[in-house]
């Protein structure tokens, strides 16, 4: 398995540009992560090249071991107070008018780096008040007086990514739990915030479409009304294997499949990763 030739549709073209340059010297410069960088995303070239990346805050260590993920783990950095104030200035220097926050998992700290994320949307919206803000968050443990930090200020969009059908969890998520996550989207449901909630899938694990399909109605049964799905590339030998490499007309089915189901948006694609393409999802769904 690991060992698996890409087909054609997974090979993307080289992309050039003085903009990756530049916006990889910002992002050194403020001494800021990516998640483009920390997870290998292979969108990485196109994005700099459009002047945009999603900010990965918390630092670059998670405390989970994730079979799936590239992000390094082991024991976290101490909290940096400065750094919200530097994700608004790299945001400001971007022009970003949409932009999505994330983090690594910080199991090690008591509110799971909730009021980071707080204080990192309002240094952006002071600075740009205008520029809509995506978070991307982990499952704080289940801890709901975490998820209310967030929903205090609130986002724009909220996004927690289930990755995978609840069967693989074992193997690839084995300090997650299914539930736990649904349980986070179906709480931001029932505070009836004016927030769109939104998640992703990655195919190619090993799971079923019968398991798939059960995974998005289990989404929009706890209120999720944006989904991604994305081809799971192994980072390394040491990660999880490749399964199946799904076609596109696969993804676009998943895509018709989930509309007719109730999505608002569906992004389903061989490169489509989670906050790949955000601005534009959510453009289109706050037109439905």
């Amino acid at each position: 398995m690991e060992n698996m030739r890409k087909p054609p549709w997974l090979k993307k073209r080289i992309t050039l540009g003085t903009n990756i340059q530049k916006v990889s010297a910002l992002l050194s410069e403020a001494r800021l992560h990516t998640v483009c960088q920390e997870a290998h995303c292979p969108n990485l070239p196109e994005c700099y090249s459009r002047r945009t990346a999603t900010f990965m805050i918390l630092g670059n260590i998670c405390t989970r071991d994730c079979r799936f993920c590239a992000v390094n783990h082991g024991s976290p950095v101490p909290l940096d107070e400065e750094e919200p104030g530097r994700v608004a200035f790299a945001v400001d220097q971007l022009g970003l008018r949409y932009v999505v926050i994330t983090s690594v998992t910080r199991d090690d700290l008591q509110d799971g780096g909730a009021q980071q994320f707080v204080r990192t949307v309002r240094a952006i919206r002071e600075k740009l008040p205008q520029t809509l803000v995506e978070l991307l968050v982990p499952d704080f443990l289940g801890n709901p007086s975490s998820l209310d930090i967030i929903l205090s200020i609130p986002p724009d969009v909220l996004n927690h990514n289930v990755e995978t059908i609840p069967r693989l969890y074992p193997r690839v998520r084995p300090q997650a739990d299914y539930r736990r996550s649904l349980a986070l989207l179906e709480r931001v449901r029932s505070r009836k915030a004016p927030i769109l909630t939104k998640s992703g899938v990655m195919l190619g694990l090993g799971e079923r479409q019968s398991e798939v399909i059960r995974v998005m109605q289990d989404l929009l049964d706890v209120g999720c009304k944006l989904l991604t799905l994305g081809q799971y590339l192994q980072p390394s030998r040491q990660h999880y294997p490749v399964i199946r490499y799904l076609h596109p007309e696969e993804f676009e089915g998943y895509k018709a499949l989930g509309e007719g189901m109730g999505f608002l948006e569906v992004a389903s694609g061989p490169f489509v990763r989670s906050s790949f393409g955000a601005a534009q999802m959510y453009r289109d769904a706050s037109f439905r």
